[in-house]
């Protein structure tokens, strides 16, 4: 008897066996890894019958059926199997970045072309799936909040690629990533990012500054403006009669002009404490009659570009003569926070002079600093309750 004859399955090679089908009107060959044995060619002939019924009745997956297919892609119904990842975030950032403050531009620039292309641009659109972006994050030691930061940004751009329908399934759906730190661990990321500097500091950084400088450092601990925010001050912005600023711009490093606070609720009104008065009152010789901004860099005599001049050039310099141990000036911001809180001021007030849109956050951020910096903590209720006489 002679050989039996296999419709669409033979032998391609010594380990390997062809399956050929018709499917959307494409003669489709794919091979899979099986010795062309009789008994494996039987098995490679059911499997084509499968397939053959899968197309017939509408759920065939090429995809999941030949993974490592480039037919696949060609013919599949979704757009982004055609597409790389790194072809369409390159498209999606040349009009998402047109969009964003110069600030935000620069970070998820640096994010989206440093990190999320190298680690997933070679794939098709379609083949990104849920376990290599959590396996990604994991293989990393990021806080919590920098890991948002880039799960957000590739979340937006899949958004859209699920808008232009270039896929069907968004592999990041409902999905999030759980992680259990210590409380050690928790306890000194957040010490490395509030850290307050005391009475006894703030005095020696205030009295071993001098001209432009020590009056922009002593405003800045008065008021609790961000960095970005005293820089884009400018003497239009203050209301001499009812002392108080009106905080209606920023100025980071990367924007080449002023641009909108960096929250609707950071465009506000804070009022001016006596110190903050004395240190704009000093200002005035500096830059009163020369143009709109308050604070300049000594050096240049123009308005700060941005934190770098300040942080690396001069703050570094004064911690040192001032014998101050050193954190970064944004520091300045938390410290007024945890002072006014430590003095008995309300934390609805201090969230409103520093744009908070949740007082409670306030509150429950700044308040584990006060026992550190009251040595006089419970005096009050004492003086106030605790003169009056109990029965016995």
């Amino acid at each position: 008897m002679g050989r039996k004859q296999r419709t669409g399955v033979r032998a391609a090679s010594a380990s390997s066996i062809e399956i050929s089908f018709v499917y959307k009107g494409k003669r489709c060959r794919e091979k899979i890894r099986l010795e062309p044995t009789p008994a494996n060619l039987k098995r490679a002939e059911r499997h084509r019958e499968a397939i053959l019924e899968a197309i017939y009745r509408g759920t065939f997956d090429y995809a999941t059926t030949f993974p490592n297919s480039k037919q696949a892609r060609r013919l599949s119904d979704e757009p982004g199997a055609n597409i790389t990842l790194e072809e369409y975030l390159s498209d999606w950032w040349r009009k998402e970045e047109k969009e964003l403050k110069a600030s935000t531009r620069t970070v998820e620039q640096r994010i989206l072309f440093n990190q999320i292309i190298p680690a997933f641009g070679s794939l098709m659109l379609t083949e990104l799936k849920w376990p290599m972006i959590r396996d990604w994050v994991k293989s990393h030691d990021w806080s919590r909040k920098t890991q948002n930061n880039k799960l957000s940004l590739l979340r937006r751009a899949l958004n859209e690629a699920v808008e232009q329908e270039l896929i069907h399934h968004h592999p990041m759906a409902n999905k999030v990533i759980r992680r259990r730190k210590s409380r050690a661990h928790a306890s000194a990321s957040s010490k490395s990012k509030i850290d307050p500097f005391n009475q006894e500091e703030r005095t020696a950084l205030i009295n071993t500054a001098h001209g432009q400088l020590k009056n922009l450092i002593q405003f800045g601990f008065w008021t609790g403006l961000r960095l970005s925010e005293l820089f884009a001050l400018n003497w239009g912005n203050i209301d001499w009669i009812n002392k108080r600023v009106y905080v209606e711009g920023a100025l980071t490093q990367d924007a080449e002009e002023i641009e909108m606070t960096k929250t609707e609720a950071g465009e506000r009104i804070v009022q001016l404490l006596p110190p903050a008065i004395a240190a704009l009152k000093a200002q005035k010789e500096y830059t009163f009659l020369q143009g709109d901004e308050v604070f300049q860099n000594p050096h240049t005599r123009k308005r700060w570009t941005g934190d770098l001049a300040l942080r690396a050039r001069q703050w570094k310099t004064l911690c040192k003569r001032a014998g101050v141990r050193y954190r970064p000036p944004g520091q300045m911001r938390h410290t007024f926070a945890s002072m006014t809180l430590m003095a008995g001021e309300s934390p609805q007030w201090v969230a409103a002079q520093m744009g908070h849109t949740d007082w409670t956050f306030t509150a429950r951020v700044y308040y584990r600093w006060i026992p550190k910096d009251a040595g006089d903590a419970g005096r009050k209720v004492v003086m106030k309750w605790g003169t009056a006489k109990t029965k016995r």
